[in-house]
């Protein structure tokens, strides 16, 4: 059971942002995410957005260093990726 953070390479509301994971289940995800102090706002469908003054912290308590990809190969593997839904067109 592992915590994983990609570089703070995404660009949002003026900073850099990096994604937080679980490779086991979003239990360890959140209670990794508490531990740190994030807040719970900043949980989208799979994963924490944290600003980038927060890696080192995440770095600190444990979180693996990732790429991006890896970010997303990790989610898949295990069965824990959400992906944003499509809007769906109005009927007629």
């Amino acid at each position: 059971m592992t915590v994983y953070i990609d570089p703070p390479s995404w660009p949002g509301h003026g900073r850099l942002w990096s994604h937080l994971v679980s490779d086991d289940s979003y239990d360890e995800l959140h209670g990794f995410a508490v531990a740190l102090g994030v807040p719970e706002r900043a949980f989208e469908r799979d994963h924490y957005d944290l600003p980038a003054h927060r890696y080192p912290d995440a770095v600190a308590a444990g979180a693996v260093e990732v790429s991006s990809r890896e970010v997303v190969r990790l989610l898949h593997a295990a069965g824990l990726r959400r992906r944003k839904r499509r809007l769906q067109e109005p009927s007629s």
